[in-house]
């Protein structure tokens, strides 16, 4: 995992990442599984493997098409 915050935090991670023309997918259910106790630099555990791959290939597909 690259980045985590709550609150401001969030909102100056979005921020920054769509500034530098990163895509944003929200999904909360991901963000509940990460945030039980997933740090940055941690690789993303196995169980949440699916939701991420499902993630990748949302924006991979739209940069195929664009």
């Amino acid at each position: 995992m690259l980045a985590a915050g709550r609150d401001r935090d969030a909102e100056r991670i979005i921020a920054l990442a769509r500034e530098a023309g990163i895509e944003v997918v929200e999904d909360p259910a991901l963000a509940a599984l990460l945030d039980t106790g997933v740090k940055t630099g941690d690789i993303i555990p196995v169980w949440c493997w699916e939701a991420a791959a499902k993630i990748l290939a949302f924006v991979l597909s739209k940069e195929t098409k664009g």
